[in-house]
């Protein structure tokens, strides 16, 4: 009998309710400042990392190896026999590569590590259609050809503020930045499902186009296929409440949901004015 154990990380951005409902294990980013270190969304919120950006910004870490192993080494006394540990996009952190050493230690458990190419809701998708999966019994193997599969139905996009934050994280990916800023051009930012970093979809001029544009590229999706949408947000909830808004009216909407604030790691690297969308298709 399989004893399937689901892990992920902080930013996958779960509510507590679904935490609980598919007994997520979740690996907390660490945010670090000049004298104090802090986990991500235990010991910190959102609203205090971008409060506190006029006196410093932070920078961040990998949940520490020790939460990793102390994590393996609690499954294997709870009798289980699998897990499947869904993280944060390569192109944007190293936790899949810390989780799948770590991993390589507990033989007694047969474990995959699966890189969701996404961020917030889109890798919050993946970790609650495998929780689904994992509650109806289904096989270790099915349930990851299964999340593989769905992980295909995932779209991203995103604006923030500014490119500031990206590019002094190093998050940049392929998204052009200075010159553009001079000009007030906003890009419309993705993820690009080969690689799982950050590309521009599109670009606009200036903050109300760009998020006029976002909602005219969700319009244009669900014209063609139904959609669950999730909206988000980084410091910029008045924004993300009116495009919530405009989007619950369009048709093959199946689902609109007002997701809340990013992790505070993510926060960190995107800035504040970060108004995002995750699109599952049906």
């Amino acid at each position: 009998m399989e004893k399937i154990a689901l892990i992920t990380d902080t930013t996958a951005d779960l509510t507590e309710e679904i935490i609980r409902e598919y007994n997520v294990h979740v690996l907390p980013f660490r945010i670090i400042y000049k004298d104090k270190e802090y986990k991500d969304k235990i010991e910190i919120t959102p609203q205090e990392v971008y409060d506190n950006f006029k006196v410093e910004v932070p920078t961040s870490s990998l949940p520490s190896m020790q939460d990793m192993e102390d994590l393996f080494s609690k499954l294997e006394e709870e009798g289980y026999t699998h897990a499947i540990a869904i993280t944060l996009s390569t192109g944007l952190s190293g936790i899949y590569n810390g989780v799948k050493l770590v991993s390589e230690n507990h033989s007694k458990i047969t474990s995959h590590v699966m890189d969701s190419k996404a961020i917030s809701g889109g890798e919050g998708a993946l970790v609650q259609k495998c929780g689904q999966l994992i509650k109806e019994g289904k096989a270790f193997d099915d349930i990851i050809k299964e999340v593989y599969e769905f992980r295909k139905r995932v779209h991203i996009y995103f604006v923030v503020g500014t490119l500031e934050y990206l590019k002094r994280g190093g998050r940049i990916g392929k998204v052009s930045g200075t010159i553009g800023e001079l000009l007030n051009v906003k890009p419309i930012i993705s993820i690009d499902i080969n690689d799982g970093k950050y590309i521009t979809s599109d670009k606009v001029r200036g903050r109300k186009q760009s998020l006029n544009r976002m909602f005219e590229i969700i319009e244009d999706m669900l014209k063609e296929k139904k959609y669950r949408i999730q909206i988000v947000h980084g410091d910029g909830l008045e924004e993300a409440t009116k495009l919530y808004e405009r989007v619950k009216t369009l048709e093959n909407a199946t689902e609109v949901v007002l997701g809340g604030a990013i992790s505070p790691v993510s926060g960190v690297h995107s800035g504040p004015g970060l108004v995002g969308v995750i699109l599952i298709e049906e």
